[in-house]
């Protein structure tokens, strides 16, 4: 019941904004426009947004789950149209926040001690509030030789699991449905889409792993002894005061990177911020594998201390989503940057065929020229004007037409490249962000390939291999024993296989539904020959069970079942 009538407003909402022309052509958009005449008709204000920013505004009323929906939604740009996926990028974490007086008694349960215990200082009013956690400010307990120190408390909301929870139970209802009914379900994916946002979700809602994040990135950009450098500053994890439910860091003040009166008014070298921000980027990529991933504004400040002016550096703050890429993947992308940066368009293709992102059967000279097509215009501009971001991002809806198969971890970087090439572009509309991030990629990729690195790899897999060499000369002859015999064994494992196993599948339950619709139109049939000489079962009338037999018997017969 409580779906149904979380459902109906759902509904009522997607009307009222207009939204029902997002859903064309599906039986949710024909259910919708039934439902029209009893939802009051769209202001002229409301009719006269465009479609990405009616849906924004339908997302934050219908709450901070629906929020981060958009926000991660906003994150598919390989999925989702472009004027949509620019508006969702602008929904912000300002919702209502809950009663201070709950978010203490969250706090005790979870630390297992009352508030003033914890903290000599607790602020019932939040700083800041966003769709799953708020943040309020608090002061520790002087301790020994330490001083009391301020921090802040990070909050889950309360019953928020299992308000997500529902919510995506019902978005994966509205998604099984588009994927039965949406003639490009295929390339949509819902389930899948449904999937990665419960999988971000469920990160989120566990506090202790951020400040495991928050640890890990702090300990990549602090030196040799621990303490903090010069070029990004992530405050500190207070693990006595953290739990799954709250987590409690260090207090750090900046400036939002993208306030430039502000940075301008504390004397900050803006050319000096942005270059160094792009830097940064790639490092966390490609140096340490481990990416700040909700790289916008908010989560982006800037030390205001005057002791950093003259080399200012970033404070990171929000560690729920961090992205990391497979070795292969990391390898492929550099490459892929590097064959941009020297315009090897036959490398760019043969780099999508090598990673698996491309079915090997996809001919070269095609996505060469398709490649070309797409970074030639980019180079007639100043260096300057070109974003490597936008580049990549048309590199990757352009190979969609040849099958690209793209994991969302590259959508997640891609993302995040955008946003930290806004920031740059922001602090200094005429950074060279390619002068800038090749010397950084060529620097991490000669130390990451080079003999020396490759030699402590060795050594790192040395003693495995050490233990499995007493096994290789049985193993050996076991091998040729076989290719002798004729007895060698073939596994072969790849997408082609998958689908037409996937296809075999699909087919055998057709031929099953087909089977048993055909048996229920029998039954159907039959009785309805006894209904003449008055036969009831269970005292419902033949006629009935002619109708519901055959209805299904139809249904089962025709429906066209997709399989995964």
């Amino acid at each position: 019941m409580k779906s149904a009538l979380r459902a109906w407003r759902i509904g009522r909402v997607l009307l009222r904004y207009r939204l029902d022309d997002l859903l064309d052509g599906t039986p949710a958009e024909r259910w919708l426009r039934m439902a029209r005449p009893f939802v009051p008709r769209a202001s002229s204000a409301i009719a006269a947004q465009s479609r990405g920013a009616r849906l924004r505004l339908a997302l934050q009323e219908l709450g901070p789950i629906f929020v981060k929906f958009g926000q991660i939604l906003s994150t598919r740009r390989d999925i989702i149209p472009m004027d949509i996926a620019l508006e969702l990028a602008l929904l912000q974490d300002r919702v209502a926040p809950f009663d201070g007086e709950v978010a203490r008694t969250i706090v005790e349960t979870s630390l297992g001690r009352p508030v003033a215990q914890a903290f000599t200082q607790f602020d019932t009013v939040p700083l800041a509030s966003a769709s799953i956690a708020q943040v309020h400010a608090a002061v520790l307990p002087a301790k020994g030789d330490a001083p009391a120190r301020e921090v802040v408390v990070k909050v889950l909301r309360p019953g928020i699991r299992r308000e997500i929870a529902a919510d995506i139970a019902l978005l994966n209802t509205m998604a099984t449905l588009v994927e039965r009914t949406h003639p490009n379900a295929d390339k949509i994916r819902p389930r899948e889409v449904v999937a990665e946002i419960e999988s971000t979700l469920a990160a989120e809602l566990d506090l202790q792993r951020e400040g495991a994040n928050a640890s890990v990135l702090r300990r990549f950009w602090s030196d040799a002894n621990g303490k903090p450098g010069p070029d990004l500053y992530v405050p500190e994890v207070i693990w006595s005061h953290t739990g799954e439910r709250v987590l409690t860091l260090e207090r750090v003040r900046g400036i939002p990177s993208d306030d430039i009166e502000a940075l301008d008014a504390a004397g900050i070298d803006r050319h000096a911020l942005a270059a160094k921000g792009v830097r940064v980027f790639y490092t966390q990529v490609f140096r340490d594998n481990f990416f700040h991933a909700d790289a916008h504004a908010g989560n982006i400040w800037v030390d205001s201390d005057p002791a950093h002016r003259a080399n200012p550096r970033f404070i990171a703050l929000d560690f729920g989503i961090m992205g990391q890429l497979s070795s292969e993947d990391q390898y492929y992308l550099a490459e892929n940057f590097m064959a941009i940066f020297n315009r090897d368009y036959r490398r760019i293709a043969e780099l999508h065929v090598q990673a698996g992102w491309m079915p090997a059967y996809i001919r070269i000279d095609e996505l060469e020229a398709a490649a070309r097509a797409v970074c030639e215009p980019y180079f007639t501009r100043p260096l300057s004007e070109i974003s490597l971001g936008e580049v990549l991002m048309k590199l990757f809806r352009t190979a969609q037409r040849y099958e690209l198969t793209l994991q969302p971890q590259l959508i997640l970087l891609q993302k995040t490249l955008l946003n930290i090439e806004g920031i740059g572009r922001l602090l200094d509309p005429k950074i060279d962000i390619w002068a800038v991030a090749r010397p950084v990629l060529q620097r991490i990729l000669i130390e990451r390939y080079s003999p020396k690195r490759l030699a402590a790899e060795f050594r790192k897999q040395l003693p495995e291999l050490v233990t499995r060499a007493p096994e290789m000369p049985r193993l050996l002859h076991t091998w040729l024993t076989q290719q002798v015999s004729g007895q060698q064994q073939l596994h072969m494992h790849s997408q082609d296989l998958t689908e037409i196993s996937r296809s075999v599948r699909e087919l055998q339950r057709r031929m099953v539904a087909s089977v048993f619709g055909a048996g229920l139109l029998i039954a159907a049939a039959v009785l309805y020959g006894l209904e003449a000489g008055g036969p009831q079962l269970w005292s419902v009338p033949a006629s009935s069970w002619v109708a519901g037999l055959g209805g299904v018997g139809a249904l089962l017969a025709a429906w066209p079942r997709r399989g995964r």
